[in-house]
């Protein structure tokens, strides 16, 4: 796998009975295909646990929800103390140009969970932005928010 815009992280890897090569979600606890968008989906998330300190007990990894009747996944939702979801991540395969699209994606499974954080990364990029619910507004931010930085503000 390429070389991301983020730290390096050790994954456990292993081939499966069709020679693929699977890695380890710590979260799920089982192995997965190893596509160019788990291996963002992955390290994005070591990144946000190792390096933002969001507690790896309050996320959830392709969180199932229902959107206008049908049936979508979110990349990575995060929850606060209380059990709300307060962060999507949106997660694309590094050759994947964002773009207002898959902003608009995540904005979507937004009109579900009602959070206050959006993130949108191809493991080269990463785009926050602060919901403004008050004014009907987004505002990006200039980094990826700390844990306590979205749950204080």
């Amino acid at each position: 796998m390429i070389k991301l815009n983020l730290p390096e992280y050790q994954f456990r890897l292993r081939k499966n009975d069709n020679a693929k090569t699977e890695i380890f979600d710590s979260i799920r606890k089982r192995h997965y295909v190893l596509t160019p968008e788990e291996w963002v989906r992955q390290n994005f998330m070591q990144y946000l646990i190792q390096e933002k300190n969001y507690p790896a007990s309050l996320m959830a990894i392709e969180k199932g929800l229902k959107l206008n009747g049908m049936q979508k996944r979110t990349d990575i939702v995060q929850y606060n103390k209380l059990g709300n979801p307060v962060l999507i991540v949106e997660c694309k395969a590094p050759e994947i140009k964002l773009k207002q699209d898959t902003f608009d994606q995540a904005a979507r499974y937004n009109l579900t969970l009602h959070v206050d954080y959006l993130i949108i990364t191809n493991g080269m990029e990463h785009f926050a932005c602060k919901m403004d619910y008050k004014n009907n507004r987004i505002v990006f931010l200039k980094e990826i928010p700390t844990f306590d930085q979205i749950n204080n503000g």
